[in-house]
């Protein structure tokens, strides 16, 4: 009796409770986030623990909860993805933030990078693969898709405009002539034109139009 009691007690022990990882989701589309919020919820090693609309609160839903990893769409309203990453990481350098998103250019995808998140992934990509990289990035492992990481490797190997040249290349995209773009920018119309050299050497692009298309291509300029 002793023995086979010891058998039944052992069957009847309860397997252990995995551990749950912790998640804030940010994303100013509602049908988006509930739907993300109901996914990710169904999983017996995730719980969503906060849902924010907008960047600003993201940041303060962080505060208040430490989620283990954070799910960022990157365009949103009072505080954009990049943004929320930049306060994050300030309050906490070991904070964990996957960027989800339908933006894919250069530029975006380095500034995230650069801002901190571990994790870079389209919202066109099946639900197994946002899974696996919730729990990859909350086992310290950095996730971006070859096709992404592609991009991000060239925007990090060219040569970068500055400041001025982005000002320049938004009022172009803007329909401006050099002269009006000088005006605005308070510089010479010669001054306009030399960053107009630049800008075209720096994109390998040879006219005006190419030079507003490939910058909108790397989200440079929105237009």
């Amino acid at each position: 009796m002793g023995a086979r009691a010891d058998i039944v007690n052992r069957r009847a022990k309860p397997k252990p409770k995995r551990t749950q990882i912790r998640l804030l989701i940010a994303d100013d589309h509602a049908m988006i986030l509930e739907g993300l919020a109901a996914t990710i919820s169904r999983q017996d090693d995730m719980t969503v623990v906060a849902k924010a609309g907008d960047g600003r609160k993201a940041v303060e839903l962080w505060k208040a909860h430490r989620p283990d990893v954070s799910l960022l769409d990157l365009r949103m309203p009072m505080l954009n993805g990049v943004g929320v990453i930049k306060e994050l990481r300030d309050l906490d350098a070991s904070a964990r933030v996957i960027v989800h998103t339908t933006y894919d250019t250069d530029e975006e995808i380095y500034q995230a990078i650069r801002a901190g998140a571990k994790g870079y992934l389209l919202k066109d990509a099946p639900t197994e693969e946002l899974l696996d990289s919730i729990r990859k990035v909350h086992a310290g492992e950095t996730c971006i898709p070859p096709a992404l990481g592609a991009k991000l490797v060239s925007r990090m190997s060219g040569e970068a405009l500055t400041s001025r040249e982005i000002d320049v290349l938004k009022l172009l995209a803007g329909g401006r002539s050099n002269k009006e773009i000088g005006a605005d920018l308070f510089i010479s119309e010669s001054t306009v034109k030399s960053h107009m050299r630049s800008i075209f050497a720096k994109l390998d692009v040879m006219s005006r139009t190419e030079a507003i298309a490939a910058a909108n291509r790397r989200g440079l300029i929105q237009l």
